[in-house]
């Protein structure tokens, strides 16, 4: 091993520093990444120069920005063929690592990344390999299956990282790690990081990498006790409605509000100053001179809340902070600290507040994981109790007015209006009332019955289900699930009676399986050709030959039988995804390469926006209204901007008339 051993006590260098290439210069810049963290200013220049790197160091201290910031930095987009392998512990961490490098390619073009794991059919892995990619990411054992087949040409591989080694330690697939180890070229360069180093896990990296630079990490760790801290799991309700719900109704004294980007903090600030608060940003570009006077009214309670980056709120000491809110979740655990560290101060008690969108539930547990202490979920206060605030508060706006001396002049104005038109003087007061409170709505409208569903599936199903899928699983799957769970993407074997028309009331079987059972008694592997295409298959519906039950809407999303997805698929990845009780989910007719499904009317734009970039099957949803998608007759889709791959890293496959692979056949009822 090396002794070139990494400390990180002093602060790291700005990624300008690490010789990263100008475009994934600007790509971090789009995705607010201003400083690099610990992990990353260690790690990224070795890699750069093509040493092996062992690095030890815990989940959400940004791992995945470490290796795949470097792998970018040295891609030949010129070859087609794997020019680096990410293996993963779960399907979970592979899709995110996936979806990571799409966010760093952004300014690569034509750059392409593709998850592989097992519980998906091979046919839009098969695709996406053949046609070329640069990065692969995958589960053991979907890798050595691939390997096996012969579809994965690792012979111009130059990169090997080992994600989470120690967790697929102990999952049992260490073996099937050196297997892979052993079929890669002995030029490869190897980045193995891993929360803990076991004895197998030295015994990997003596064997296999050469002298390594190697990197320990001891994240901050502590919070003070005094701060009390909660989570709200992002779903069905704007973040901007929840936030400015929290403000009306949670008690504060001075509050700071963590956004991402410079240009996110503009923005929020903005919208909150249009919906009432006194609210400012405070970001990287706000001179010397702005930011003192910002802080000074924020201490003299001129100012109660201030929109900020992380790094532009570094060394902030106010002692009236009582709250910070996460809008956006940090990077990694040791920017949380420091966020909530602006609380709680002089011995104060102190509120944190974490914003949880359902793909951030894993950097939530990390979250908790480093600060060694429980994040309870919150409730959002319902639209009834943010009405009683306002009109408490507007009773004491008058109880005020009432109170002052130069009431004479409007009392006369009243009686002389009251006595010329014959209104009675309950009518005016309501009218000036109405003037006061200008265009403005007093209160809160009662939330559309798409959002009151996700509210209530969020209070129903907390988030923590993903705490149980790390136990005990195999290659991604779970011998101990959550009971009903249905998970986002979960491809796994279905029940026989996979009817495309599923009622609202009626819940697809749940068949968990057994997950150390043999790939194929698992369902991973198709049906047979023949099988499939000898089942006759009922006609499909048009999109407009159904009504849809009252409060319901019809919608469309780009997946279908060509891409082996089952009722429970569709219903799994709207239900976790959004955050949505599956009850909520009426009937789901499925074709050749689209489906329909009905949803709540009222669906949120946020909820939309969101759905439309989910993956099922190894498709993006696409989620369009009644018959706005893919059809012959139907509106077309704006081509998409290189990279090709979307941002949760599965290669979209060519249209399925043209090239129709052995796993893109029709598949039965």
């Amino acid at each position: 091993m090396s002794n070139a051993d990494r400390e990180t006590t002093t602060t790291p260098p700005p990624f300008r520093d690490l010789g990263l290439a100008a475009p994934l210069l600007a790509a971090l810049d789009e995705v607010g990444y201003e400083t690099p963290s610990p992990i990353q200013a260690a790690t990224i220049p070795p890699l750069l120069e093509g040493r092996d790197v062992l690095g030890q160091a815990q989940t959400g201290t940004g791992k995945t920005a470490a290796f795949a910031l470097p792998v970018l930095s040295r891609i030949d987009l010129a070859k087609t063929r794997p020019q680096a392998l990410v293996l993963a512990p779960t399907r979970e961490l592979a899709i995110q690592v996936a979806e990571a490098f799409q966010r760093y390619a952004a300014q690569l073009p034509g750059f392409h990344v593709l998850p592989i794991y097992g519980g998906q059919s091979y046919g839009p892995q098969l695709g996406g390999l053949k046609r070329g990619v640069h990065v692969v990411v995958g589960t053991p054992g979907r890798v050595i299956d691939h390997l096996e087949r012969g579809s994965l040409d690792l012979s111009q591989l130059t990169t090997l990282v080992l994600d989470e080694a120690d967790e697929m330690l102990r999952m049992g697939f260490i073996d099937d790690v050196e297997k892979v180890l052993q079929k890669t070229p002995e030029t490869r360069q190897v980045a193995l990081f891993s929360a803990t180093m076991p004895p197998p896990i030295r015994r990997i990296a003596q064997t296999y990498l050469r002298e390594p630079v190697e990197v320990r990490i001891a994240a901050k760790t502590t919070t003070a006790a005094n701060i009390r801290q909660r989570y709200w799991y992002v779903s069905g309700v704007q973040k901007l409605d929840a936030l400015t719900r929290i403000l009306e109704a949670e008690p504060f004294e001075a509050m700071i509000i963590f956004a991402r980007t410079k240009s996110a903090t503009e923005e929020l600030a903005g919208k909150l100053k249009a919906r009432g608060f006194d609210a400012a940003a405070i970001n990287g570009d706000v001179v010397q001179a702005q930011r003192e006077r910002l802080i000074q009214q924020l201490k003299d309670g001129k100012l109660d809340i201030l929109v900020a980056t992380d790094v532009a709120a570094r060394g902030l000491d106010v002692e009236r902070i009582s709250h910070v809110l996460n809008y956006d979740i940090p990077t990694d655990t040791e920017a949380y600290v420091h966020r909530i560290g602006r609380t709680g101060r002089a011995g104060r008690s102190g509120e944190a507040i974490l914003f949880v969108a359902p793909r951030e539930k894993r950097m939530l547990m990390a979250i908790e994981r480093a600060t060694r202490q429980p994040i309870a979920e919150m409730q959002l206060p319902s639209v009834e109790a943010v009405n009683d605030q306002r009109i408490t508060k507007f009773k004491q706006r008058i109880a005020d007015a009432l109170g002052s001396d130069d009431l004479g002049v409007f009392r006369q104005l009243v009686e002389a209006f009251e006595q010329e038109h014959n209104v009675p003087a309950v009518e005016i007061a309501a009218a000036l009332a109405r003037l006061v409170q200008g265009d403005q709505p007093l209160l809160l409208a009662p939330p559309p019955r798409m959002e009151r569903a996700f509210e209530r599936g969020s209070r129903e199903r907390a988030p923590r289900d993903a705490r149980s899928e790390r136990e005990h699983r195999r290659d991604g799957e779970s011998t101990k699930p959550r009971a009903g769970a249905l998970r986002p993407g979960d491809d796994r074997a279905a029940p026989r009676d996979t009817r495309e028309h599923r009622r609202h009331d009626e819940r697809p079987a749940r068949d968990h399986g057994d997950a150390h059972a043999p790939r194929e008694a698992r369902g991973e592997r198709p049906a047979p050709r023949a099988e499939r295409e000898a089942a006759p298959r009922r006609a499909p519906r048009e999109a407009g030959s159904h009504v849809p039950e009252e409060g319901f809407e019809t919608f469309r999303i780009e997946v279908g039988h060509d891409h082996g997805v089952k009722p429970g698929n569709i219903v799994g990845a709207i239900a976790n995804e959004a955050g949505l009780d599956s009850k909520h989910i009426g009937r789901v007719d499925i074709h050749d390469d689209h489906s329909f499904v009905d949803l709540p009317a009222g669906m949120p734009a946020e909820i939309f926006r969101h759905l439309k970039k989910v993956w099922v099957s190894g498709q993006q949803l696409r989620i369009t209204r009644g018959g706005e998608g893919d059809g012959e007759h139907a509106r077309k889709p704006k081509p998409r901007k290189p990279p090709s791959f979307g941002r949760s890293g599965f290669a979209p496959p060519k249209r399925h008339d043209a090239h129709r692979g052995h796993d893109a056949k029709r598949r039965p009822k």
